[in-house]
Parts: C-alpha cells; sequence; structure tokens
C-alpha cells in the first residue's frame, strides 16, 4: 500500500500542508495513519479519489463525499460478491479495499461492515452466511499466516469463546488476533473448552496476558480454563473482549476491551506496556472496570 507524507499529499491535492490538516479536522478525510515517529502517512488511494473529485470542479464538502462514495463502493462490491456466492470475486474486492487502505482498515471498514449486512439480509443461522462466514474466516487467517515475524516480547493468549467460526463474534476475533499479530505480538489462540493438557501447551508457549474473546460459552466453563491457565502461566492480566461482564459473585476483575478489533488491540498494547511502569496497573485509562465471576483472573 502506498503512503504519502504530508507535503506529498498536499502536492498531489495542489494545496497548502496548512489546508491539508484543516480539512483533515474538519472534514475527517483524508484520515492519515502515524509513522512509528508519529508523523502523518496518508493513504494514496484516498488523496487521489480526493483529487479526482476536485478536479470535477466540486467544492471541498462535495468532494469530499464524492471521496467517500468511492470508498463505500468496495463495501457493495464485496456484499455484492458474497451474496452471489463468487468467491473469486470477493477475493478482488479485498484486494481493491487494501489498494486504497491499511489492512487493519480494510477489515475495520470493508470486511466486518459486510458482514452485519449480510446478517441483516439473511441471518447468522442461514446457509448463505455459512458460505461467506468461512470464506471470511480463510481470508483473515490467510493474512495471519502471511503476517511478518513477531517484534514484540509479547505473547497473547486468547481463550476462544465463540461457538465456532460461524459464531456472529468469531470474525471480530480472528480480526482482532490478525491486528495482534501485525503489531508484533505472538498469539496463541484456544478454545475455552478445552482444559486437559492446557498447562502442557502453555510451558511450551508461555504468555504475557489471557484476551478471553467471545460469549457463547457459559461463565464456569470459562472460569474453570482461565483458572487453569493461570495456575499454569501465573498471575496473568485477563481482557475481555466481545465478551459481557460476568454476574455473581465477584472474584476478581478484567478489563472489557472495544468492540472494535482495531481499537481492542491497541488498548491491549498499550495497557500491558504501562504495567511495568505502574504499581497498581489494574484499571487503566480508557478501560471500562468489570468483574469476573469465580476463579476468572485469580
Amino acid at each position: 500500500m502506498r503512503t504519502l507524507k504530508t507535503s506529498e499529499a498536499a502536492a498531489l491535492l495542489n494545496v497548502s500542508p496548512n489546508t491539508l490538516r484543516a480539512w483533515e479536522r474538519r472534514f475527517g478525510y483524508p484520515r492519515p495513519q502515524r509513522s512509528s515517529g508519529q508523523h502523518r502517512l496518508y493513504i494514496h488511494g484516498e488523496v487521489a479519489a480526493l483529487r479526482d473529485a476536485l478536479q470535477e470542479g466540486l467544492s471541498i464538502s462535495s468532494a469530499v463525499s464524492r471521496a467517500r462514495e468511492a470508498l463505500t463502493a468496495d463495501t457493495d462490491s464485496l456484499v455484492g460478491a458474497l451474496s452471489s456466492f463468487e468467491l473469486e470475486r470477493a477475493d478482488l474486492a479485498m484486494e481493491a479495499a487494501l489498494a486504497l487502505r491499511s489492512l487493519e482498515r480494510s477489515v475495520e471498514e470493508v470486511l466486518l461492515p459486510t458482514f452485519d449486512e449480510l446478517a441483516s439480509r439473511s441471518g447468522v443461522d442461514s446457509a448463505p452466511w455459512a458460505f461467506a462466514a468461512r470464506w471470511a474466516d480463510g481470508w483473515l487467517r490467510r493474512a495471519q499466516r502471511l503476517s511478518p515475524a513477531p517484534t514484540r516480547n509479547v505473547s497473547v493468549l486468547v481463550g476462544d469463546a465463540t461457538r465456532d467460526e460461524l459464531d456472529p463474534d468469531a470474525l471480530a476475533v480472528r480480526a482482532l488476533e490478525l491486528f495482534l499479530v501485525r503489531a508484533g505480538a505472538r498469539v496463541l489462540s484456544l478454545p475455552v473448552t478445552g482444559v486437559a493438557g492446557l498447562a502442557d501447551v502453555l510451558e511450551a508457549h508461555p504468555p504475557t496476558f489471557v484476551v478471553i474473546a467471545g460469549g457463547h460459552v457459559p461463565d464456569d466453563h470459562v472460569a474453570r480454563w482461565a483458572y487453569q491457565a493461570r495456575s499454569a502461566a501465573g498471575p496473568l492480566p485477563v481482557m475481555l473482549f466481545r465478551r459481557p461482564a460476568p454476574s455473581g459473585s465477584v472474584r476478581a476483575t478484567a478489563r472489557a476491551l472495544p468492540e472494535g478489533p482495531f481499537e481492542a488491540h491497541r488498548l491491549a498494547l498499550g495497557i500491558l506496556d504501562e504495567v511495568p511502569a505502574q504499581k497498581d496497573t489494574r484499571f487503566q485509562p480508557g478501560a471500562r472496570r468489570v468483574t469476573a465471576t469465580r476463579r476468572v483472573g485469580t
């Protein structure tokens, strides 16, 4: 994916960098990423779409709307491909999305919204949903396999509490795992229904923290799995993703991550980065406090 520095993006639009930043503040478009040095990096496809709209003589507000419509077309294309059961066309729709966005934004802005639309059309218990969801599960897993090698000294244990790959939350969980891997972490995903032999696995792959993801498996099964995990690996931080706050007796605390996988992965890694510098790291800004039942997090 091609990116542009502020000066390059401004030159492509034939405006000053100050004007470009003013448009960003006013319209939220084009929306830059940040480099490792916190410098703005604009996606070439977004800037080019805005340039093309401005060359038609549109005002800036109308041009931004036109550029956004061009990007929205990717979601419509993926919905159409999957609704017609055309897998090659679905692959091409995601390739088109990746030409204009980062992989993370392509997943959050195209892939996941597509499945919200498909769920409203067909229902999550239908054959069309199963067809599309299995394609998306394979796409996300393939993207994870092709991700760079880990660069952080961080290992995430994901306790998968979804039903299966057709669970409505499963794609968001796969997306979270993908984003964590692309951020440089090691990720080990195991079902929370598998307790036997868990200590042997964690001895070979010791985790830094645990994310319990999905709401299908009951609390008592999750509590038993989390207890075994922490008995084997020590008192690890526990975070919840797309899982309701448990009810019942309060035995420990856990952090509830945002429902969006991109914000969830950023918050999880941000909290972890602050742990060594904090004496009491149970509650960090931006993390909602929830209580866990029985032995979760004990």
